[in-house]
């Protein structure tokens, strides 16, 4: 399995960030295709960076490195992208990582 795990660090405005997530973003990664799993996390989050303080998680999760390509070149994955800019005012990181489950 291949994930993508997105920190987006405290926006200037958290309610419009939660506004915008809620109402807009969650729909359009709902629509990218060939995504297994896609999963939030929001609150306390340890970091070894304290001054850049997590806001939200997510963790997007395909079969395979070319599930992920596909779904990322596809309409909805480049709305999704594209939409990233209107709300992720504190930043984002992005990390791709291939997993293997081992229990």
């Amino acid at each position: 399995m291949i994930r993508i795990i997105v920190h987006y660090y405290t926006p200037e405005d958290p309610a419009a960030f939660d506004a915008h997530y809620a109402a807009t973003h969650i729909p359009l990664t709902r629509a990218m295709p060939l995504l297994k799993g896609f999963e939030i996390s929001k609150g306390e989050v340890s970091t070894s960076d304290p001054d850049k303080p997590v806001y939200l998680t997510a963790i997007l999760s395909y079969d395979s490195a070319a599930d992920m390509a596909a779904s990322l070149d596809s309409e909805a994955g480049k709305a999704a992208v594209a939409d990233v800019a209107n709300f992720a005012t504190g930043g984002v990181t992005l990390i791709t990582t291939e997993t293997e489950e081992l229990m």
